[in-house]
């Protein structure tokens, strides 16, 4: 009998797991009777590893080795902005590895972003397990369109420490297009809006006679409902510390009591014109207990968070422009992630494509289901579906004059594979080393570093007669390899990639064992 490949939702506050049974894609319920999982993982006192639902339970009472969001931190450094910027929020410490990753630390332990996500994936493969009765050990997981090359690694990696063989990484909005057009037959062109927990991204796709071919996408992985909360909770803050001076983001069970607080009170608002904020016994002065009772009103919440609404345009205008179409050319707007719930958001949406958005599928879900339907191409189940995705960033390497010479650009077709030839800048030259990168700026320094890479036994010539042409292949994950001949002389080599972070391939056994 052959063996199942599960469809997963990775996402940043919950996560999916769904399947292909027959012709029909069903989403798994988890053991506590949800349809998807909190991404959590908190560690007790003894040291037992907690998941989902039951840790979420206790994130109060065990905020500093309760981890969420961790799918920000996947494949990012430590000393870059945005984890700095996140790192003033969070209850639970982040620390730098030794290669410079941002790591979480848990009491005495330093754990890699790859390990905390490899919980949350083995959860999912057990709940898989016990819905289908047998053991699972191949899965689709779904990353944002606009994750980079580092990330997609990384999110492999979890996979593995789970003891999943990843037969594909794709891309959310091509998986969340994949499960709205596997019911839907007719031609039609999609935008794909996928606003969840922490990041955000917008895809064009055609779908015509069963194919689905992804011309564009964009998006910003630091835009999410994380930063809905955040708003908020610095709000909070700052209102309690002028009313009481008080700074609750010294106390971490007072700031996960606010990330509570200020989810919850988004999510009610989406329903309601206003809603209460009470947390009792939030604070303790000279005088004895200090509470936090605050009503928000929709419109205010709408106002705070007025700078993130109108950032959503930009990147759909690019997919757009990069698609060769205009909104008007739209034939349907797909909403996903749960952000893309709240009212504002949604009017945005409606600003930006000149058209309502489909109400008719579970932004939660579709994602899951997507890759599920993934699942049965790879599988051979549904060979009547073909799936063309693009790669979201250009890639290429630094040259003299500190430029970015561009050997693959965004919204590419993937698989592809290019070359470019370039000659030595100095006299005998033994060897080339040439530095990768990713990103849209011509300044190297402006994109993300993804490693290096040496070629050598040149044959000795002077400056600019050794020519080395170098090939970017990369597969339908949206990984590279590189592999470089040395023109004149007939040598090639196939070149690793000396990634800029990461975990190696021992540390990876290691820690699936």
């Amino acid at each position: 009998m052959k063996k199942k490949i599960i469809g997963i939702d990775l996402g940043t506050t919950n996560a999916c797991v769904a399947v292909l049974e027959r012709t029909e894609t069903v989403v798994i319920h988890n053991h506590e009777g949800g349809r998807t999982t909190p991404s959590m993982v908190s560690w007790n006192e003894s040291g037992e590893v907690v998941v989902g639902a039951p840790s979420k339970r206790q994130m109060v009472t065990n905020p500093q080795r309760s981890i969420f969001g961790v799918k920000r931190l996947i494949g990012k450094r430590f000393d870059s902005p945005d984890i700095q910027n996140l790192a003033k929020t969070l209850p639970y410490s982040l620390v730098p590895s030794s290669r410079g990753d941002a790591w979480v630390q848990i009491n005495d332990d330093k754990m890699s972003p790859e390990e905390v996500s490899s919980h949350i994936l083995k959860k999912l493969k057990q709940i898989a397990e016990d819905y289908l009765g047998e053991t699972i050990e191949e899965a689709i997981i779904t990353v944002p369109a606009y994750f980079d090359e580092l990330q997609r690694k990384a999110t492999k990696d979890a996979g593995a420490i789970a003891g999943l063989e990843v037969r594909a990484i794709l891309n959310e909005p091509t998986a969340a297009a994949l499960a709205y057009g596997s019911h839907h037959g007719q031609d039609q062109r999609l935008a794909v809006f996928d606003l969840g927990g922490g990041t955000f991204d917008v895809s064009i796709v055609v779908i015509e006679s069963g194919v689905f071919q992804v011309l564009a996408t964009h998006g910003d992985t630091e835009l999410g409902g994380d930063d809905f909360d955040r708003v908020l909770i610095e709000l909070l803050c700052k209102e309690f510390e002028a009313e009481h001076q008080i700074q609750l983001q010294d106390d971490p069970v007072a700031l996960q009591r606010l990330k509570e607080a200020a989810e919850r009170a988004k999510i009610e608002l989406s329903a309601a014109m206003s809603t209460d904020i009470n947390l009792p016994f939030l604070a303790a002065s000279q005088a004895g207990p200090v509470h936090l009772q605050r009503e928000l009103s929709r419109t205010e919440l709408e106002e705070l968070c007025d700078p993130l609404i109108q950032s959503l345009a930009a990147p759909c205008e690019i997919a757009l422009k990069a698609a060769g179409m205009t909104s008007f050319e739209i034939d349907q707007v797909l909403l996903v992630g749960g952000m893309s719930r709240m009212p504002a958001v949604q009017s945005r949406v409606v600003e930006i494509f000149g058209r309502q958005p489909s109400k008719g599928v579970n932004p939660d879900e579709i994602v899951a289901l997507g890759a599920a339907v993934q699942s049965g191409i790879i599988g051979g189940e549904l060979q009547e579906v073909v799936l063309l995705d693009v790669t979201p960033h250009s890639l290429g390497i630094r040259v003299a004059g500190d430029r970015m010479s561009v050997l693959l650009t965004a919204n590419t077709s993937i698989p592809a594979r290019a070359s470019k030839t370039f000659s030595t800048t100095e006299d005998n030259q033994r060897f080339v080393t040439l530095e990768v990168y990713q990103g849209e700026d011509e300044d190297p320094a402006n994109n993300r570093y993804l490693g290096r890479f040496t070629l050598g036994d040149l044959t000795p010539k002077p400056k600019g007669k050794t020519r080395v042409e170098v090939h970017f292949t990369m597969d339908v994950d949206g990984l590279l390899e590189v592999t470089a001949t040395e023109k004149d002389g007939g040598k090639e080599a196939t070149v690793t990639i000396d990634p800029a972070g990461g975990l190696t391939q021992s540390e990876i056994e290691a820690l699936r064992h």
